[in-house]
């Protein structure tokens, strides 16, 4: 795992993952959504929710890019207690708030808008179609953001009245969505 771009541009992690119920966004299909996203974003602006958030990957990206508010949920604890030591190394802890939670619990309960929400959940997840709808219904996409969803192919969202494009990388695809 590697960090694309911004103030930790190169840095390079190797998190135990091979024996985590996670699977990490691929460097290639990573740097590509970050391509995307320098043309639609203001990092320094952003307020950014990642679901799912295994390695805590696209929060350390998105923070080595300007984002001061960054928000990470997962409920594995081997992930959490990974991210938080490398909040450490990095000193990013001021911009980092990590909860140890079931996704849709948080979603439930949180009253806070993001800007940038990033979804990669288990590709045999139950609720991997629902999620557009519970996102959307829960209003944690502010007005003026951007939510993109990492799925396998065999899941189609082009008909959701959210959607606007998106993109694949192999198996995955990345689905972007806006209000």
């Amino acid at each position: 795992m590697r960090i694309i771009g911004g103030e930790f541009k190169g840095r390079r992690f190797n998190p135990p993952a091979n024996t985590w119920p996670t699977r990490p966004t691929t460097d290639f299909s990573k740097e590509s959504l970050y391509n995307i996203l320098n043309n639609r974003v203001d990092f320094e602006e952003m307020v950014m929710l990642d679901l799912f958030g295994g390695t805590g990957s696209h929060c350390y990206e998105c923070i080595s890019r300007g984002c001061k508010d960054a928000t990470y949920v997962d409920q594995f604890a081997p992930a959490i207690k990974y991210v938080n030591e490398i909040a450490a190394i990095l000193d990013i802890s001021k911009n980092l708030t990590i909860f140890k939670s079931d996704v849709l619990k948080w979603i439930t309960n949180s009253n806070k808008q993001f800007t940038y929400i990033f979804a990669d959940p288990p590709y045999e997840w139950a609720k991997v179609p629902q999620l557009p709808d519970l996102i959307f219904g829960s209003e944690l996409l502010a007005s003026d953001g951007i939510f993109v969803y990492e799925h396998e192919k065999k899941h189609k969202f082009s008909a959701h009245p959210r959607y606007i494009e998106e993109r694949k990388y192999g198996a995955t695809v990345l689905s972007f969505f806006e209000w």
